[in-house]
């Protein structure tokens, strides 16, 4: 059968029209207008040859960009139209409305001048009778009907028209072309040649259409009813401040503006914080003041005039009085006093000083915090606290950007809101633990802070408006130096805060720490007196700390049950005696074991260096019959594991010297152990002390409990230098031991440790291993 448009040719010829921003299907009407040279020489063209409602080719452009497409550029798959009508338009160029005819496919080009021309081939669509392609049509049908009833500007008949159209890929070519959606989906429409896959895509098409209109129903609902509630407040608003007037009552809203203008009229604000403070007053007046966006200037403009951009407290530069502060706060911490003492002293000759960075490192309960309190109260300055333990955000330095819902200002701006002065005693309080995650990293916001090179500036993301900072005096605490990020710590002057003497705690606990507990239970010392002795053995029995946190706690117990007893009638007069604290806390909870022991061979102490101060360290070595095999345990990592082997090696080279066969591993096994098996434990330093238990168990010496050693061991027998010396010190003091072996290297360490301790010590340097044993073991002589 001939095709009726063609009768002659079976691929005819048609000059091309290049569609970039619609896609024609076939049966529909539309109105085009033609604009581009090529274009309006087609229509010139054709219209002129006189035929009746000609026929041209009309092809989508693949980039609708391209102002003169080539043939690569457009669709092969296109619309055979008939041109309908043409209207010349005072510009020159033609309104066209086109009918679809049919599909064709572009074969090949022929001509590109005038206009585009190309050989075609019609694509026919023969009628279905398919009984599944019927109910897909049916399902499309409604689908459709449902969907014109919400889209906005359809035609009151459209129904109708869809009730008459029978054909099912008519149909889909009828509902694709009136769908708001994309050029991109039509044309895969137009492309997809089976009926029964073209009609499951506008069935696709049209429900997540259905799905859109949804939504954008609800969303409009919801905003209608938000503006509707919004005007009746506004209206019922705008008549209580006319009832309001008429009865001569102030009106709230301009009170406080009004009040917040002449708050800002008043205060020494900066230009840039004042400037920003009257423009948000400017937008606040135009505002409902029920509307969020006014409770939002109206925070933002209080954080600026709260904040104390020109108050300043009057340093107190009197040295021996901060010196006199400072001792009557705290006992010892003679280091840090010292470093007060010489900024007050260099403040008082140059007043233009910038405030150091201060970081307070040692283990907790030793005095940080409050010797931070300290030097605000005898400098005379404001004192705040700010926590950064597990801080991980940025923005908790840095603040909130006030786009955000419940923005707020950083901790460092807060902190200084707080204070009431521009140069108050900051502390950065357990700088050692924070952290970071995806929202930033609160170390590196901290370095804009802690510089003195650029904090005169720094400028809080809600604020932002640019705050001095040059003249606070940051105070940062921390109990490990090693997890300080290496920026931060360079900013730094680090002081150590090691711990207290027993001594030293002594006088702690009679000077401050019993007084204010006596105060705090509502006490007297009549009522409450504690020995000297049972001080002592609170401090040795049941305490195991470098600080005095712990000591507190367990002066606060026996002071409690003093306190239970007045209110339930007794008059109470109590002396506090070693035999009634053990009465009130119980059983001791640490007993002095190496005054307990008695010397004997494969058990020697060492000394370890913890986040609490330093700690004395049992090693346990015992052999058993077996093939040579060394077993460790107590949960050693992988370094100390290390010092193990090496002190191993080292006695297996040095065995003749020791008195042992060159075969004496050849029937024992060696278990090396660390008690408080659940305690993690690693480090170099423990390699002397390793050493020494595994020469007296296989010598079958006995060691001396009082003892005490620390130091890394080579192969070579070399003892090299290791940290923590003050802190290790301390706790061979305070567990009573008499002697101790340190590297020679450490020997300068030993400035830092108070007299009283190095007194009751006896300290021996060593440089090799080998004057280690004489040292420790007893029936060996001294060389």
């Amino acid at each position: 059968m001939t095709d009726s448009l063609f009768p002659t040719e079976s691929a005819p010829t048609l000059p091309l029209l290049p569609l970039r921003n619609s896609v024609l299907f076939p049966a529909s009407v539309v109105p085009v207008n033609v604009g581009r040279p090529r274009s309006v020489r087609l229509i010139e063209e054709v219209v002129g040859d006189g035929a009746d409602r000609p026929l041209i080719g009309v092809v989508g452009q693949r980039r609708p960009e391209v102002e003169d497409p080539t043939f690569e550029e457009l669709h092969h798959l296109g619309t055979v139209a008939r041109i309908l009508k043409v209207i010349r338009l005072s510009s020159g160029n033609y309104s066209v409305v086109l009918q679809g005819v049919s599909r064709m496919r572009v074969l090949e080009e022929t001509s590109r001048h005038p206009c585009l021309r190309a050989r075609i081939e019609r694509i026919r669509e023969a009628p279905t009778s398919d009984v599944e392609i019927e109910a897909l049509a049916a399902h499309l049908r409604e689908a459709a009907r449902q969907l014109t009833a919400v889209l906005p500007n359809q035609p009151r008949d459209a129904s109708a028209i869809l009730d008459n159209v029978r054909e099912a890929g008519a149909l889909a070519d009828l509902v694709a072309s009136n769908l708001p959606v994309g050029n991109d989906a039509k044309q895969l429409i137009l492309e997809t040649l089976d009926v029964r896959d073209r009609i499951r895509k506008v069935l696709e098409l049209v429900g997540r259409q259905s799905e859109v209109y949804r939504v954008k129903k609800e969303i409009s609902t919801m905003v209608e009813e938000e503006m509707s509630r919004s005007q009746r407040e506004y209206l019922l608003r705008q008549q209580l401040r006319t009832i309001k007037r008429e009865l001569g009552e102030p009106e709230d809203d301009e009170d406080e503006l009004e009040a917040l203008r002449e708050k800002v009229a008043s205060l020494d604000l900066p230009t840039e914080a004042e400037r920003a403070a009257r423009k948000q007053l400017s937008r606040m007046r135009t505002m409902s003041s029920a509307s969020s966006e006014y409770h939002v200037a109206r925070t933002y403009v209080e954080w600026l005039t709260d904040l104390p951009w020109t108050k300043t407290t009057l340093d107190r530069l009197d040295v021996a009085e901060v010196r006199r502060v400072l001792d009557e706060d705290h006992h010892g911490l003679d280091q840090a006093k010292r470093r007060i003492t010489e900024y007050i002293a260099v403040r008082k000759l140059r007043h233009d000083v910038r405030g150091p960075i201060l970081c307070f490192a040692g283990p907790p309960g030793v005095g940080k915090t409050s010797l931070a309190r300290s030097i605000a109260r005898a400098t005379g300055r404001q004192f705040v606290r700010v926590s950064l333990g597990g801080v991980q955000d940025e923005a908790e330095i840095r603040g909130h950007r006030r786009t955000y819902v419940g923005a707020l200002p950083g901790r460092i701006i807060s902190a200084l809101k707080k204070a009431g002065s521009r140069n108050p005693v900051m502390l950065l309080d357990e700088i050692d633990k924070l952290g970071s995650d995806t929202r930033g990293d609160p170390a590196s916001a901290l370095l804009e802070v802690l510089d003195p090179e650029q904090n005169d500036t720094f400028a809080d993301h809600y604020i932002e408006v640019p705050f001095d900072l040059s003249n606070v005096m940051f105070i940062a605490t921390g109990n490990q130096k090693d997890t300080i990020p290496g920026p931060l710590l360079d900013r730094m002057e680090v002081i150590d805060v090691p711990g207290y003497t027993s001594e030293e705690k002594e006088a702690i606990a009679r000077s401050f720490l019993i007084p204010r507990q006596l105060e705090e239970h509502g006490l007297s010392p009549e009522r409450l007196d504690f020995e000297d002795a049972a001080i002592t053995r609170l401090i040795e029995e049941y305490t195991r700390e470098a600080g005095v946190r712990r000591l507190e706690q367990q002066v606060a117990s026996v002071c409690r049950d003093v306190t239970v007893r007045l209110a339930g009638g007794e008059d109470v007069y109590v002396k506090a005696s070693p035999a009634y604290v053990e009465k009130v806390l119980g059983p001791p909870r640490y007993l002095r074991e190496e005054l307990e022991r008695r010397p004997q061979s494969g058990v020697t102490a060492g000394l370890a260096w913890t986040p609490a101060g330093g700690d004395v360290l049992y090693v346990e070595a015992r052999r058993m019959p077996g093939k040579g095999q060394i077993h460790l345990t107590g949960q050693m990592g992988d370094v100390m594991k290390e010092s193990v082997a090496t002190a191993f090696s080292y006695v297996r080279t040095r065995a003749e010297d020791l008195g042992l066969p060159e075969d004496f591993l050849t029937k024992i096994d060696v278990h090396v152990h660390l008690p408080q098996g659940s305690v993690p434990k690693d480090g170099p330093s423990a390699g002397v002390t390793v050493f020494a238990a595994l020469a007296s168990m296989l010598t079958r010496l006995k060691v001396r409990p009082d003892v005490a050693m620390t130091g890394e061991l080579t192969l070579r027998g070399n003892v090299l230098r290791v940290g923590g010396i003050k802190e290790k010190v301390l706790a061979a003091h305070r567990a009573g031991m008499k002697r101790i072996l340190l590297p020679k290297m450490n020997e300068p360490d030993l400035d830092e440790v108070a007299d009283e301790v190095r007194q009751a010590l006896d300290i021996q340097f060593v440089t090799k291993a080998s004057e280690v044993l004489p040292l420790v073991l007893e029936d060996l002589p001294q060389a």
